[in-house]
């Protein structure tokens, strides 16, 4: 076999595992729920930032007990019910667990919490930045929701009042 023949199967290899990802996401978007959660916007801590928003999810817990920020934080697993983002405690929690109650919601009622860690949202090269909203105004985002694993954005939302979620168009 030639060092040409291996470079192309190897190549090839690596399409497959890029492809395979992808088909695994276009599949779970498909097939998990999909549900609009209310956000808070974060300020990414890095620096090297690129175009990105960090969202923190407001999720419902009702079965968490409060948590404050001198308690440890609770592992937690999600669910959609009633088009809300239900998180429960997660029952073998293990050092590793990715999703975590960090705090308790300061915006909304029905035992809200905050899930940590916070979500990246990508936008395009010249889209202004979402997270910059005037008073009165709620910025939402689409999410899908994997068996495992943090919540994956899909597009934002703009609320305002009692009025419908209108999605930002952000080419």
């Amino acid at each position: 076999m030639t060092l040409r023949t291996k470079g192309l199967i190897l190549a090839a290899l690596h399409v497959a595992i890029v492809s395979s990802l992808g088909a695994k996401l276009l599949y779970d978007r498909a097939n998990r729920p999909r549900v609009w959660v209310k956000t808070v916007p974060v300020d990414p801590e890095l620096p090297i930032r690129g175009r990105y928003v960090r969202l923190q999810l407001e999720v419902v817990a009702p079965a968490i007990p409060s948590v404050t920020n001198f308690q440890p934080s609770q592992a937690v697993k999600l669910r959609v019910e009633n088009n809300r983002l239900i998180a429960e405690p997660d029952p073998n929690p293990s050092f590793l667990s990715e999703l975590r109650i960090s705090r308790r919601s300061r915006f909304g009622t029905d035992a809200g919490a905050v899930l940590s860690p916070p979500i990246a949202f990508f936008l395009s090269e010249h889209a202004r930045d979402p997270s910059i909203r005037p008073q009165g105004e709620e910025l939402w985002v689409e999410v899908t929701v994997p068996n495992k694993g943090p919540p994956r954005p899909i597009r934002l939302g703009l609320k305002t009042g009692d009025g419908p979620i209108k999605p930002l168009d952000l080419d």
